[in-house]
């Protein structure tokens, strides 16, 4: 099979998530085709999605290496190095968005790096690009959202995500941020609203539960509290046993405690800790 046919294939399995499947069908591409850029990236992404970090990166270095001018598989490569934290990803990521400025992807990738880099002006620069080129994109604007509440800008931020959410109402991830920065701004309600839908729709996330038990407690919704703090018990992602505890117990000790433990403890921490996450 020639490389098109190998990517179509490959890609394939990708959009169903079949990424060991999808591994597989590049890693056979790659006996024919050892440098072909296109194989490499995707074989990165698909390592990424498999937990595989060390062969991922190694693939996108090679992507890298073997010097492609696709500006959208600029993009892929230099998203991929900025999860490593190699200092190539900038220069990838600024050449993708110079050789594809028409593109949304390229801005979004660039402007999300810069965001996280602490460079807010150009990236907010990019992600307003990247919101005019493709208006319709939820993942644009969360991610001008993200930026906007990395620069401490809270009110652009809650207007982007929920801009993103109005168009993706399904984003959890985005959700859990958007209840987060509510906390942030003394929209406890609200708070509290988006923080328990984010933790029914993230099941295995445990600080999710956790953070929606204290917004329950805060506004006095004890019932939703306690079945917040419940699934927390099961959830398996960043399980936490001596948090759990201290949770319970700040619950137990009224809404004033439960209050100022999110507020001053866990809610900036996880906020930060989740902004910072490459895209």
């Amino acid at each position: 099979m020639d490389v098109e046919g190998t990517l179509h294939e490959a890609l394939a399995l990708g959009d169903e998530g079949r990424w060991q499947e999808m591994a597989d069908v590049l890693a056979r591409g790659l006996r024919d085709e050892p440098d072909d850029p296109y194989l490499l990236g995707w074989l990165g992404v698909a390592e990424r999605e498999l937990g595989n970090d060390g062969a991922a990166y190694d693939y996108f270095k090679r992507c890298i290496a073997a010097e492609p001018v696709d500006p959208m598989l600029l993009a892929l490569a230099g998203a991929g190095l900025a999860a490593f934290d190699d200092p190539e990803a900038e220069s990838t990521l600024r050449a993708a968005a110079l050789t594809g400025p028409e593109l949304a992807l390229t801005r979004l990738h660039y402007g999300a790096y810069l965001a996280r880099e602490g460079m807010f002006g150009e990236a907010l620069e990019q992600l307003e690009t990247a919101v005019q080129i493709e208006p319709d994109d939820p993942v644009v604007h969360g991610e001008l959202g993200i930026a906007y509440a990395l620069k401490g800008d809270h009110k652009a931020a809650i207007a982007a995500m929920e801009h993103a959410l109005a168009l993706a109402d399904d984003d959890s991830w985005t959700r859990l941020l958007l209840g987060l920065i509510y906390t942030e701004t003394n929209q406890t309600e609200a708070a509290a609203e988006a923080l328990l839908r984010a933790a029914a729709e993230r099941a295995d996330d445990a600080e999710a539960q956790l953070l929606a038990a204290l917004a329950a407690s805060v506004v006095g919704w004890e019932q939703a509290a306690e079945e917040a703090l419940a699934r927390a018990e099961y959830s398996e992602e960043g399980r936490d046993p001596a948090l759990l505890e201290e949770v319970g117990e700040r619950i137990a000790q009224g809404a004033t405690a439960a209050s100022a433990f999110l507020r001053e403890s866990l809610g900036p921490s996880v906020l930060h800790d989740r902004l910072t996450q490459p895209l």
